[in-house]
């Protein structure tokens, strides 16, 4: 189990690391990193969870779980001058 738990954190860096660096390509990246939030919360709302007994609970998990990989990016630093 806790090489599982391991390999899920590395999976949640590296998301977040690409959905940081695809945001940095943006014209607006904070306005991309909300639209691109709202829309994975949409999607974790709306799909089908077949196999678990408490389905509202693994739903919950899941919209904490992308709370959290987005609370780790911050908006970008000014230019340095």
């Amino acid at each position: 189990m806790e090489e599982l738990n391991g390999r899920m954190i590395a999976c949640q860096i590296l998301i977040t690391g690409l959905i940081a660096r695809v945001a940095n390509d943006q014209p607006d990246p904070l306005r991309f990193l909300s639209e691109f939030r709202d829309e994975i919360r949409a999607v974790v709302s709306g799909i089908r969870i077949d196999g678990a007994l408490d389905t509202d609970r693994v739903r919950v998990i899941a919209q904490h779980t992308v709370d959290e990989l987005f609370s780790l990016m911050k908006p970008p630093s000014p230019p340095s001058e």
